[in-house]
């Protein structure tokens, strides 16, 4: 049986319908249009759906007529501009992936939202809004706080002793002020440090 898979481009993400979700809904569009007195081989039912998606998407606002517009260097006519201008380069800002092994504290989300919510206030950020979801007795934890300039979110694997954390911060935060307390919070073992600048003009 071929695969495939229907992938669409939204903001530099690629959204994707395997064919184990593609073909049982093509097969029930084929099914709707024999009840109606029509046939409509599988592939004409594909493409059907990818109209159909395309089309449900775009009533979202998750696709543009041009992507090539959403990426322009435009600034709005007095609109405060909260991009980065750092080393010469410009981007919307800093996003650090950290990989915690041999930590600790990973199963109390108590814990876990108080080591966060210091390592925003060390970056001088501004907390809006925190989830945090614990999965159960001596289980991981997920959560994010939703902040002004971005986001910091953690997900952990206690069993493993590892956690993933994100941290995303546009405009004058300095996310790198974060770190320090985030080791503290969790003490680990090695810690693995990634930067991204997001939004990167060229």
């Amino acid at each position: 049986m071929t695969k495939f898979v229907l992938s669409y481009e939204w903001r530099g993400f690629h959204l994707v319908l395997s064919s184990c979700v593609v073909r049982p809904l093509c097969l029930c569009a084929g099914a709707l249009a024999r009840r109606r007195g029509a046939m409509i081989p599988h592939r004409e039912a594909v493409c059907w759906l990818q109209g159909y998606a395309m089309n449900a998407l775009a009533q979202l606002g998750m696709v543009s007529e041009s992507s090539r517009e959403n990426q322009e260097n435009t600034l709005a006519p007095g609109a405060k501009d909260y991009f980065v201008t750092r080393d010469g380069l410009q981007f919307a800002g800093t996003h650090l992936l950290i990989d915690l092994w041999g930590a600790e504290n990973l199963t109390d989300p108590i814990e876990i939202e108080t080591a966060l919510a210091a390592a925003a206030r060390a970056a001088n950020a501004t907390i809006l809004h925190t989830h945090l979801h614990h999965f159960g007795a001596e289980c991981g934890v997920s959560g994010v706080i939703v902040l002004a300039e971005s986001h910091i979110s953690i997900h952990t694997w206690p069993e493993r002793s590892f956690a993933a954390i994100d941290i995303f911060m546009c405009g004058a935060c300095d996310p790198y002020r974060s770190v320090p307390l985030i080791k503290a919070a969790f003490r680990p073992r090695s810690i693995l440090l990634s930067e991204h600048r997001r939004g990167l003009l060229t």
